[in-house]
C-alpha cells in the first residue's frame, strides 16, 4: 500500500525478483512512478478497505507492506491484512519513532523512518557507536552494527565474542555479507553486526569501541 517513491521502488524490486505484485494507492496519478514495463496490478483505493484489499488479491498474499505517508493508515492497513485476512508477513512504515516501538511490541513489524534516517546520519557524523538494524517483534532482541576500535583488527571472531559476551551475527567485508567461522579474523574495514539483547548493546558498544583489555590469554 502506497505508491510513493518507497512503494514504487519496493514493488519494482519485488517484481524483478520474480514475485507477483499488486500496488494500492488512493491517488491514481501515483502509479506514474512505476516503470512503463511494470506488470503488476494497480489498484486505486484505500489500503485498509476490505474491497480494495480483495481486489488487490490479499487472500492469496504472502506478504503485505504499508508504506504510505500516513502512520495511522499504515498501521490500520497492516492490522487488517494480518487480523482479517491472515497475512503473516506484514510491515508498516512509521514516521513517529515512539509509536513505532509501541506497534512493534504489539506484533506489527515496523520501519521507523525518522529514527532510521537519524541513526544513519549520526553514524556518518560520529562513527564510533552502535546502530540498530533489526529489532524482533517483542523489542527485546536486536541486530546492531557496532563500530570497532582498530586495536581489535587481527582478533579471531570467536575471541571477540568471548571477550565482549555477545554473538557476532555476520560481518560486512568489502560490501559483501559473510557469516564468520571459527577461523575468521577481523580485518580492517570490516563492519561488525552483533546479535544481542537490547539492554546489552550499550555494554557491548563500550567494549568494542575501545581497545581490548586482554587481547591474549
Amino acid at each position: 500500500m502506497g505508491c510513493g517513491r518507497v512503494g514504487a521502488t519496493l514493488a519494482q524490486s519485488l517484481e524483478s525478483r520474480g514475485h507477483s505484485v499488486a500496488v494500492i494507492d488512493q491517488n491514481p496519478d501515483a502509479f506514474r512512478r512505476l516503470d512503463a514495463g511494470f506488470g503488476g496490478n494497480r489498484v486505486t483505493g484505500l489500503g485498509f478497505d476490505r474491497e480494495t484489499l480483495l481486489q488487490a488479491g490479499v487472500e492469496d498474499a504472502f506478504a503485505f507492506a504499508a508504506v504510505s505517508d500516513g502512520d495511522n493508515s499504515n498501521i490500520l492497513a497492516a492490522r487488517v491484512a494480518r487480523e482479517t485476512f491472515g497475512v503473516d508477513n506484514v510491515v508498516a512504515r512509521i514516521y513517529d519513532p515512539h509509536r513505532a516501538e509501541i506497534y512493534q511490541r504489539l506484533g506489527i513489524p515496523t520501519v521507523a523512518t525518522v529514527r532510521w534516517t537519524a541513526d544513519q546520519v549520526l553514524r556518518r557524523m560520529l562513527p564510533m557507536g552502535a546502530t540498530h538494524e533489526y529489532r524482533d517483534a517483542s523489542g527485546r532482541v536486536v541486530i546492531a552494527q557496532i563500530d570497532v576500535h582498530p586495536a581489535w583488527i587481527g582478533t579471531p571472531i570467536p575471541r571477540i565474542e568471548d571477550l565482549v559476551g555477545a554473538r557476532v551475527a555476520f560481518l560486512t567485508r568489502f560490501g559483501d555479507g559473510m557469516l564468520p567461522s571459527a577461523e575468521t579474523v577481523l580485518q580492517e574495514h570490516d563492519l561488525v553486526h552483533v546479535l544481542a539483547a537490547v539492554e546489552d548493546v550499550p555494554r557491548i558498544e563500550r567494549l568494542l569501541t575501545h581497545a581490548p583489555r586482554h587481547k591474549e590469554d
